[in-house]
């Protein structure tokens, strides 16, 4: 499937998720992610959840990550450049609504990419291989560009993977795990 028909398609599937379901396979996705091999790391990043898109909730995978007493690193959208600017997430963070109704820290410390060592990604849909397709803006894959090469790549998602995505392009950076209610897909590169 091309890009757009795969971004059309998990649009209207995850409309059609009723907040329950949203709440019940985001804990199960972030129960799941418990048996990933990644929690001897120290700077973990994650996307806190646009409900109007209907999301994976990452606020149970976020409870998950301040038990283990991680560095909790969260991003703001640079609209001017089209890079995600990074910072710690500490009990001063002030997290606003954005316009694209992405939550958002307003300021704080910033943190360099090369210290982030996991990061959680948001996605539509992703494939066999571990491409990802997101909204299209580019940001995640220019992001995960600019990271240390040993990054640890997780993508979330609340549906099985696309046999494949056509259209992937060499800018695109891949997975290696994606974690889904039923399972974890690992991906070898």
């Amino acid at each position: 499937m091309h890009k757009s028909e795969i971004r059309k398609k998990y649009k209207k599937l995850r409309t059609e998720l009723s907040e329950a379901d949203i709440e019940r396979m985001s804990l199960e996705i972030a129960n799941r992610s418990l048996e990933l091999p990644v929690w001897d790391y120290r700077f973990y990043h994650i996307f806190l959840s646009i409900a109007e898109q209907k999301e994976v909730d990452t606020e149970f995978l976020l409870h998950i990550l301040q038990g283990k007493d991680k560095e909790v690193v969260i991003p703001r959208a640079d609209n001017k450049t089209g890079n995600l600017v990074n910072y710690l997430l500490t009990d001063q963070t002030v997290i606003k609504k954005s316009r694209w109704n992405i939550p958002e820290p307003q300021e704080g410390i910033e943190i360099s990419t090369e210290k982030i060592e996991v990061v959680f990604i948001p996605l539509l849909a992703f494939d066999e291989k571990g491409h990802r397709v997101g909204y299209g803006k580019g940001f995640y894959d220019r992001f995960l560009a600019s990271c240390r090469p040993d990054l640890v790549k997780i993508g979330l998602s609340f549906f099985k993977p696309v046999e494949e995505i056509k259209e992937v392009f060499s800018s695109d950076v891949p997975l290696n795990y994606c974690v889904t209610p039923d399972k974890i897909y690992e991906f070898h590169h």
